[in-house]
């Protein structure tokens, strides 16, 4: 399969996020990538969700659903996505301009690959202009196991299943663990694709209970790989990087990885 024939669905959870909705919508429009999906799921939004969404002037489906948390929402999106590659772009960040280009033309390079992933900038909240959010760039870019900054082939999901509905954090971190331990094989570059915008709506915010999936997701991950090992952990493949000399580093910490 070439580059040019990969048909992508775009999945945009959502939970009241009025402020940030339009600018998500924009931030997939401006990529000129076509044959292309976007799909909203709102998940049970009190706010103007619905009326922003119905606003687009590219067609988008919008389904709505009581509130059920972000792995749930994330797999809602996945049973109706038509495309084969599917992306993923959470409400309150961005993508670069060539986010989908820069990882279809990876993904069609490596035909054995089923997950291309890229680097992420996290961004920090600054203020609020004209109703407009401002953010500025904290740290330098970390490769971060956040769905967000990769493109998956969809029949990767029929390998190792959805996001785990209990796991209401980490669920991204947790369904790539699940990816390594299967050895799916992985293309990871250096470009910046995603910026991952910090502020004071973000689930992550209450840490002691994100800490908590954060263990719970290590744990099941030692386990599976006990399991499989006679009681031994086997340590987890390295992830490969396209341009390895010029690559930023791993991200490890638990706020960093978890901000859903």
């Amino acid at each position: 399969m070439t580059s040019d024939s990969f048909f992508v669905s775009v999945i945009i959870p959502v939970y009241n996020g009025e402020a940030f909705l339009k600018e998500a919508f924009e931030s997939i429009r401006q990529q000129e990538y076509e044959p292309l999906e976007i799909i909203i799921v709102d998940d049970g939004s009190t706010d103007k969700t619905k009326e922003i969404a119905a606003s687009f002037e590219k067609e988008v489906r919008y389904i709505y659903q009581p509130n059920s948390g972000l792995p749930a929402t994330r797999n809602r999106g996945l049973k109706i996505a038509r495309g084969d590659v599917i992306a993923f772009l959470d409400v309150d960040d961005l993508w670069s301009k060539d986010k989908i280009r820069l990882q279809i033309a990876l993904l069609g390079n490596s035909p054995s690959a089923e997950i291309v992933l890229g680097y992420t900038q996290i961004m920090i909240l600054t203020g609020i202009i004209d109703g407009i959010h401002v953010f500025k760039e904290w740290g330098a870019p970390v490769l971060a196991m956040s769905v967000g900054g990769a493109v998956f082939k969809k029949s990767v999901f029929n390998k190792i299943g959805l996001f785990d509905e209990i796991q209401r954090y980490c669920d991204d971190w947790d369904w790539f663990m699940r990816a390594r331990e299967f050895n799916i094989e992985m293309v990871v570059h250096k470009e910046v694709v995603q910026l991952y915008r910090r502020h004071d709506q973000n689930m992550t915010n209450q840490q002691s209970l994100g800490n908590q999936y954060f263990i719970r997701m290590l744990k099941k991950s030692l386990d599976r790989r006990r399991r499989e090992n006679c009681g031994q952990a086997e340590s987890l493949p390295r992830l490969p990087c396209v341009g390895e000399e010029s690559a930023g580093r791993l991200s490890t910490s638990a706020e960093e990885q978890t901000k859903d």
